[in-house]
């Protein structure tokens, strides 16, 4: 201990050891000391002078700690030394004041050395992957520091050593979720370095949820107004979603782009804003644009622009450009992101042509950018990023191309001048006096003649009114005049980019140019003149209009047919001078950089030359001018015909796709329609599994009711098999009436057998009274005593007949009493059911009409019974009259048999004789009565001489 204290700067007797020696006899305690104590306060006195003696504790202890590291993990006092130690000596982060005028290099080269020595052997990273998965704070944070610097120093070994462990960028994701906001911090700027230029860690990272910890953490600090923790998460954002086309798919596909919204959510004062918030935003809007980036695939790009527009962000940031007290920085990068944002979609461009200032009276946002951008005291940055989104706002966007070219026609300028436009804007700037302005005009207007025949027709008709009492001439021989001028460099050149735009593929364009007889000696002249460098350039781009001039001519001008420009280049310039001259365009330094990417990105204004629109034109027509150049009439006249022949199929492809185009907008409308009708759908689905889920608790119900009352009527469900219609029992009413029916047809059997049995009564009075009378044979008292036994039996059958009907009626009145209970219990379930069907109502209506005629029809069936009733009664006292009768008939029938035989005898004679009498009448001419006649005579006085009799 005595050592340490010297070590550690104590009082200690003799001379001081050197630094290196000290170093040394450090490293042999940590190798040698048996004690864990002798050794941990060694290595804490190395961890103290490593930061001095890097060079010195490197060399002499690095194995020495990385053993420590080894074997004595279960103390994480000493592991935590070590790892600060091998920081220190790993880390360039140096104290400046500590830092020599030639140490920087030498620092650098150190740390990589040092790191190299490290990961030589792989299980030294992975022992450091294992250490930092320790909860402790002293073996978490160091382990978190060292590792990152190992990432710094040799970032690509360290990251394939890392990607080939077991889990080892898992394990690492996990310190995104440490509640100690020191290790979580530190733990995204160890992400950072882990997922630089390598997709395959970026993948994985991104899978293992990082995008959903990293927006919670952004949302945790405050978006925007958080600090350099949100900074941090932004950048390893970046990281993982540039140029990484499966990230940026998986974000989108996460629906993580909806989350960006709330950071671009500034109030109305936006003055004195943070540094760190601007950096923040700066950052955020530098996002946006990694998942909107032209360099992406057109099919990413295309659907994170849609998604943009339709989760609200494109309308959030169309709110940061329009509002006031935004810093300029900000501004500028809101430009440029709302441009990558609306370029080559056609709905978010129709929605920022909508875009209104909030001015008095409002001006579209188009006008009001276009004002700063022809505005000379405006920063070259904005003017640049104003360009930037209007190039963006007309690429690919036909419709926006005709809005613009409109407002510089005649009939649609303002006449009153209240308001200005952006034709009037771009001519404005067209021919400023700044350079500038004239440069951004000419390549804006450009632009909205990119690849569209018809507008540059129709810009032919646009005149500018140059002077009071001059007459107007047109923007075409405008231009021209103003390169005769001899004006700057940079305007002249945006002119020529102007005016080759415009001739290329436009041969009407091009005999309006040549028509002017001084445009083509300026050519010429400027072709053929030895300038210096500056005019090299708007050389080459004379060249590329006066060969457009000869590709696109369809020898309308006599003066000025191909083969004599031909001729004429021959003569004055030279046809290898042309093409050199030509050749200057590709070849410049500027060109070069204007063709890596659309945005226009300038050092300094007098590099502003070139338009990546205009480097493609370039690019496609410089081979075809030389060959135009070298061919012979007959060539020219082959070509013209297949020019021809191109021509028609061009426009049959323009037909087509203007035919595809009013489809897509019908499918557009048809999309729209099939998801409202989807939504409706989805709706009365909901309705209709709600109302099935009531009809089912009601049918619950109704089956409850129908077992408790099925307990009192089982003996009518023997029947048969019972339908159910929404909770109704329909076959018991069927039943009841059928039997009704049944009943009915009963009766009316019964009531022809009493009118049967009353006639044969009355033939039986009648007979009675003729025998009593007449006491005319004892045949016919015979016939009648037959019939009256059998009417007796007739009456007893009919009798036993009406009992067994008044049982089965009475027993149907029952029945009916039953039904009429059990359709009282229901009307509760039914009346609820009727609330939710109107079939159920239907069926409730229909059950009660058939009860009420049931009702009726038993109401009649008992006053039918009553009259049976009455019907018997008194046909059982005609019985006992005619049993009385039959007894005096009995009595009658014993005394009259003797005086029968006389009568039959008398009755004999009487016959012969009224037959002899009958035929002498007839011979003698006397007409006679039948036999029917006077029987029927005789009948009818037998008839009035019983009525006397029954009269006395």
């Amino acid at each position: 201990m005595n050592f340490l204290r010297g070590v550690m700067g104590g009082p200690s007797a003799g001379p001081q050891p050197s630094g290196a020696e000290t170093i040394q006899k450090l490293c042999d305690r940590v190798a040698s000391s048996t004690l864990l104590d002798d050794r941990r306060d060694a290595v804490r006195a190395l961890k103290s002078l490593s930061k001095k003696y890097r060079l010195e504790v490197g060399i002499q202890a690095m194995e020495h700690l990385i053993h420590v590291l080894q074997t004595d993990r279960s103390d994480s006092e000493i592991i935590g030394y070590a790892l600060d130690t091998l920081y220190n000596v790993i880390s360039n982060d140096l104290e400046e004041e500590e830092q020599e005028e030639n140490s920087p290099k030498q620092v650098d080269d150190l740390g990589s050395q040092f790191t190299e020595i490290f990961i030589k052997q792989q299980e030294n990273v992975t022992l450091l992957l294992t250490l930092v998965e320790e909860f402790d704070f002293h073996v978490r944070w160091p382990g978190v520091k060292l590792l990152t610097s190992l990432l710094k120093q040799q970032g690509p070994q360290v990251q394939q050593i890392i990607l080939v462990s077991p889990m080892g960028v898992s394990r690492l994701m996990d310190l995104l979720a440490d509640s100690r906001e020191v290790i979580r911090n530190d733990g995204v700027l160890l992400l950072q370095q882990l997922t630089k230029s390598n997709a395959a860690i970026q993948k994985i990272v991104a899978f293992e949820n990082a995008f959903e910890r990293l927006l919670d953490i952004i949302t945790e600090e405050g978006n925007s107004d958080g600090g350099i923790v949100v900074e941090d998460c932004l950048l390893l954002l970046q990281n993982l979603l540039k140029n990484n086309n499966s990230n940026q798919n998986f974000f989108k596909e996460g629906s993580y782009i909806q989350r960006m919204k709330p950071w671009f959510e500034v109030g109305d004062d936006n003055c004195g804003w943070s540094a760190q918030k601007v950096t923040n935003l700066h950052l955020m809007l530098q996002l946006v644009r990694v998942l909107v980036s032209p360099t992406n695939p057109p099919g990413a790009t295309s659907s994170c622009q849609k998604a943009m527009f339709h989760c609200g962000l494109l309308q959030q940031l169309c709110t940061i450009l329009m509002a006031t007290g935004v810093p300029a920085d900000i501004l500028t990068e809101t430009i440029n992101t709302v441009s990558e944002v609306i370029r080559g979609c056609q709905m978010n461009q129709d929605y920022f042509a909508s875009v209104n200032a909030p001015s008095n009276p409002p001006r579209p946002a188009i006008v009001v950018l276009l004002m700063s951008m022809v505005n000379e005291r405006q920063p070259f940055v904005l003017r640049c990023a104003v360009l930037y989104c209007f190039q963006c706002f007309l690429y690919k966007n036909q419709k926006g191309q005709g809005e613009i070219v409109s407002t510089l026609l005649p009939s649609t300028i303002d006449a009153t001048g209240s308001s200005v436009s952006a034709g009037q804007l771009l001519c404005g700037g067209l021919f400023s006096t700044d350079s500038l302005s004239n440069w951004c005009a000419a390549v804006a207007l450009a632009h909205a003649l990119q690849e569209n025949a018809t507008l540059k027709e129709q810009l032919l008709r646009v005149q500018l009114a140059t002077s009071i009492g001059n007459p107007p001439v047109s923007l075409l021989q405008q231009c021209t005049n103003i390169l005769s001028q001899g004006s700057k460099v940079q305007t002249r050149v945006g002119l020529l980019m102007l005016l080759c735009t415009w001739l290329s593929n436009c041969s009407i364009a091009v005999t309006h140019f040549l028509h002017n007889p001084a445009n083509v000696p300026f050519l010429t002249g400027q072709i053929a003149e030895n300038l210096g460098e500056e005019e090299q350039l708007v050389q080459g781009l004379c060249a590329l209009l006066l060969g457009i001039s000869i590709y696109y001519n369809d020898n309308s001008l006599e003066n000025y047919r191909k083969e004599k420009l031909k001729q004429l280049i021959e003569k004055r310039i030279g046809r290898e001078n042309f093409i050199e001259k030509l050749g200057f365009i590709s070849k410049h330094e500027l060109y070069s950089r204007a063709a890596q990417k659309p945005q226009p990105s300038f050092s300094s204004p007098d590099h502003m030359m070139f338009d990546h629109e205009f480097t493609k034109l370039v690019k496609e027509l410089e081979g075809v001018i030389s060959k135009a150049i070298y061919k012979s009439s007959e060539e020219d006249k082959k070509e013209e015909e297949v020019k021809k022949t191109l021509e028609q199929h061009d426009n049959i492809v323009t037909h087509y796709k203007k035919v595809i185009r009013e489809q897509d907008q019908e499918l557009e409308e048809l999309k729209q329609q099939i998801s409202t009708l989807k939504s409706q759908n989805e709706q009365l689905q909901a309705t209709v599994t709600q109302q099935v889920s009531q009809i089912q608790q009601h049918k619950d119900q109704y089956n409850l009711l129908k077992v408790q009352l099925g307990k009192d009527t089982q003996h009518h469900n023997s029947h048969g098999d019972t339908f159910q219609m929404n909770g109704i029992q329909t076959e018991e009413v069927s039943k009841l009436k059928e039997e009704v029916e049944e009943w009915k047809t009963k009766h009316e059997l019964l009531q022809g057998q009493l009118r049967e049995k009353d006639s044969v009564i009355e033939k039986l009075k009648s007979s009675q009274l003729e025998m009593g009378t007449e006491q005319s044979s004892q045949t016919s008292k015979s016939g009648g005593l037959e019939h009256n036994n059998e009417l007796q039996k007739e009456l007893e059958r009919l009798r036993s007949q009406i009992q067994l009907q008044s049982a089965e009626i009475s027993a149907l009145q029952t029945e009916n009493q039953k039904l009429q209970v059990k359709n009282a219990a229901a009307d509760p379930v039914l009346g609820h059911n009727s609330a939710t069907t109107a079939q159920n109502s239907e069926w409730k209506g229909r059950l009660e009409h058939e009860i009420k005629e049931l009702k009726s029809e038993v109401k009649a069936l008992s006053e039918e019974k009553a009259s049976l009733k009455e019907h018997l009664d008194s046909s059982s006292s005609t019985v006992a009259i005619l049993q009385d009768e039959k007894s005096k008939l009995q009595q009658e029938v014993a005394e009259s048999k003797k005086e029968q035989d006389d009568l039959l005898v008398l009755l004999a004679d009487q016959d012969q004789k009224l037959s002899a009498l009958k035929t002498k009448l007839k011979d003698l001419g006397v007409p006679v009565e039948d036999e029917d006649d006077i029987e029927s005579g005789d009948q009818g006085d037998e008839d009035e001489d019983g009525d006397e009799e029954e009269q006395d």
